[in-house]
């Protein structure tokens, strides 16, 4: 399935808070709270990088997505929302089609996990909510008009807004705290002892 995708982060101060106005704002739950574990996947000259693509397995629950994103004709650095081109499949073996990357010449580059929970809006709308080992993250996909909307509808203030990837708010991370982590998973953020602040228990988010 191949379609624009059209999103904005936001950062979540109070989880507790966010969930309370998603029922006012007519979401409804779609997804409990799951684990998610990603691998993007690359060249060793970091070719996908330089187009701006990224080739992507993800594992949520029990189910393996493969995607490919590309910037959208005509997006401009600086815009307001994040637009990519996603063409996306369920697959059966992640295992399989990763040795098949391997074979093609494409590697492991970055892992990241995170668990998220996921709400369904009106006019297609969708609303995540990501519980990362850095932060926690809100994520609102849909058309334009409609992510304004609920964006008032949740009280979230446009300085919280964000349309950076988990890669580069990580190296953001990074280079605030003087991490060593290279990757943004719960074991080797915690491992150095530098979990970021969070609303919820990190032990909780590990086990």
């Amino acid at each position: 399935m191949q379609a624009a995708e059209i999103e904005l982060k936001f950062t979540v101060a109070n989880v507790d808070e966010l969930r309370s106005r998603v029922g006012d704002a007519g979401f409804q739950l779609q997804t409990e709270r799951t684990f998610e574990s990603n691998t993007l996947y690359d060249s060793p000259e970091r070719t996908l990088r330089g187009r701006k693509q990224i080739l992507r397995l993800r594992s949520y629950g029990p189910v393996c997505t493969l995607t490919h994103k590309r910037t959208a004709t005509g997006e401009t650095a600086g815009a307001r929302y994040k637009t990519r081109i996603e063409t996306e499949s369920v697959v059966e073996d992640g295992d399989a089609l990763a040795e098949i990357f391997s074979q093609l010449g494409y590697s492991p580059v970055f892992h990241y996990e995170k668990y998220r929970t996921e709400w369904a809006g009106d006019c297609g709308g969708h609303l995540v909510l990501d519980e990362t080992p850095i932060g926690v993250w809100a994520e609102l996909e849909g058309p334009p008009e409609w992510i304004d909307a609920m964006l008032e509808n949740l009280g979230v203030a446009a300085e919280a807004c964000s349309t950076d990837s988990y890669g580069t708010l990580f190296l953001s991370w990074k280079a605030q705290t003087g991490s060593a982590a290279e990757h943004m998973t719960f074991d080797a953020i915690l491992a150095g002892g530098e979990a970021a602040q969070m609303s919820f228990p990190v032990k909780q988010l590990h086990g």
